[in-house]
């Protein structure tokens, strides 16, 4: 393929080098410049007939002082006046969107883990329970949890023995594992072990109170960030606002255009009492409605699939339509006419031959969706809530709903301890709402506990969230509630749920992580393996 190959003399290549990954192609990546100048140059580059390359020449090069470190500061005076003339003045919020950064927010408890994790355009990572054992003391001594003046010492003494009770447990249940499922015959060692442990994490997260400490991970947008903040800032609890500000003040050194009005009265100031006024006003309107009162019991764990939108004759419409050169009704219209056998056969067509579980079909699976009201332990809830492709939203952890004790704990012996944290839990959330604290009383609860939270998604990202959380390798809690959804859509849409060739309903007792073990154990043989010199 011939395309226009830009000129450049040897001064402005030398100008050029330092950020831009080729000089030759039409194809090139960003690199060494600050993230508000390159949200600047894409800015400029709408209504700049030239290149981006030829744009950074005219408009930005002379903000250089050397090839190496080009601008003073974070950033260079025109992004900075480009940001504040159009980002600023004018709200567009699409510049916000070409510029990124990387922050860790570290020591971070499981409740506001999920408030960190809320916007849908970003990139998350954070730390696994089912990986990382919690009886290892901090640092500087004490167990891994939220530590707050105002909840008093009763709070301590309460989350040290919860921690006191799953560090005994754990040692039990890692026995008890390595008896129930021995390692075989033949079987690498190491594989095993770490599935041992991963086997007594996975049984034993649920002793864990929410206010347990994680790392997390963020990759975003300006824009992102913005709202994250935001969102931050206007929630009542303490650990969220101050977290919040901390944020801001690490993007302010890195691109500090990007969020400059969060902190302007007539912006972020007014976006934060909005969003506070909000929340305000629907507690008050639950409350008058009586929905904050819950009924008598404890909730069994449940998945129930409360609204579909679309039919699988709207699925297949919308699979030909791009296609096809007649309007949606005429397509409908032949589908129509089809019998069982012949939509079958053209679902399986528009699906295609999936040799895994990557392998998805096309956006016309995006006409049909689902809305699920789901009650399981807070543990699961956690990672199905990282899901970004759908909607979740869900309602306060309480005790209200109750919570379990995994089947494979009483076996091990724990059971009776288990039972015991999950008590002491719940005395401390009590004494915490006595004491109005209701926003921070969460932190005192066992992920064990269940919560109520509804997952509303297109068929396309519900065959991704079914056929990965019910892989055998999967924590048992949200493979249960994965097989439970592909149950209820299998009873209204069959063919939709056939075209999910892997979700693995199997239900039986086993050492989940193992098979993957030993897999990772061989990439990683294979990589350190000298090549033979024979081959």
């Amino acid at each position: 393929m011939r395309y226009p190959v830009e000129d450049f003399t040897a001064e402005e290549r030398a100008l050029l080098a330092p950020h831009f990954t080729n000089l030759d192609r039409p194809v090139f990546a960003l690199v060494n410049l600050p993230e508000t100048v390159k949200g600047a140059l894409f800015a400029r580059y709408s209504r700049y007939s030239g290149t981006v390359r030829r744009l950074y020449l005219e408009e930005f090069a002379e903000d250089a002082t050397d090839g190496v470190r080009p601008f003073d500061g974070a950033e260079g005076e025109r992004a900075a006046g480009l940001y504040e003339r159009v980002f600023v003045g004018y709200g567009d919020d699409s510049i916000a969107q070409v510029g990124g950064a990387h922050v860790a927010c570290e020591f971070v408890s499981n409740i506001l883990t999920k408030q960190l994790q809320r916007g849908r355009l970003a990139a998350y990572l954070e730390q696994s329970t089912r990986y990382i054992p919690y009886d290892v003391p901090l640092p500087g001594g004490g167990y891994r949890y939220y530590r707050g003046d105002d909840l008093g010492p009763e709070f301590a003494t309460a989350m040290d023995e919860l921690f006191a009770i799953y560090s005994r447990s754990l040692v039990r249940v890692e026995e008890w594992a390595a008896q129930r499922w021995p390692c075989g015959e033949g079987e690498p060692e190491g594989p095993w072990r770490r599935s041992i442990k991963a086997k007594a994490l996975d049984l034993l997260r649920g002793l864990l109170p929410a206010a347990t400490l994680s790392h997390v991970g963020i990759y975003a947008s300006g824009q992102a960030y913005e709202q994250l903040i935001l969102r931050l800032m206007a929630s009542p609890l303490p650990e969220a606002r101050e977290y919040g500000g901390m944020i801001l003040e690490e993007l302010k050194q890195v691109m500090p255009s990007f969020v400059s009005r969060v902190e302007r009265p007539d912006r972020g100031g007014e976006w934060i009492g909005y969003l506070q006024q909000r929340r305000e006003r629907t507690e008050q309107w639950v409350s008058r409605l009586g929905l904050d009162r819950r009924g008598g019991g404890e909730a069994t764990p449940s998945v129930e699939l409360v609204h579909v939108d679309g039919s699988e004759e709207d699925l297949l419409a919308s699979c030909l339509f791009e296609s096809a050169a007649v309007p949606e009704t005429e397509i409908l219209a032949r589908i129509d006419v089809l019998d069982r056998g012949e939509r079958a056969e053209l679902l399986g067509a528009m699906v295609g031959e999936r040799r895994n579980r990557r392998h998805r079909p096309g956006r016309g699976f995006e006409a049909l969706r689902y809305r699920f009201e789901i009650v399981s332990d807070y543990g699961a809830f956690r990672d199905l809530q990282r899901h970004r492709m759908l909607t979740c939203q869900w309602q306060r952890l309480g005790p209200g709903l109750g919570a379990g004790v995994p089947e494979e704990v009483r076996e091990a012996g724990a059971g009776d301890e288990f039972e015991r944290a999950l008590e002491i839990s719940r005395g401390e959330y009590e004494r915490l709402v006595a004491a109005g604290m209701p926003e921070q009383a969460p932190y005192a609860l066992s992920l064990a506990y269940r919560l109520r939270y509804t997952l509303d998604l297109n068929a396309r990202e519900a065959m991704h969230l079914i056929e990965l959380r019910s892989g055998r390798e999967g924590h048992p809690t949200y493979r249960a509630v994965a097989q439970a959804m592909h149950e209820r859509i299998a009873a209204i849409h069959p063919g939709v749920a056939g075209a999910m060739s892997f979700v693995d309903t199997s239900q039986e007792p086993r050492l989940e992580r193992i098979l993957s073990e030993i897999r990772t154990q061989r990439k990683r043989a294979a990589a350190t393996t000298p090549p033979d010199p024979r081959a």
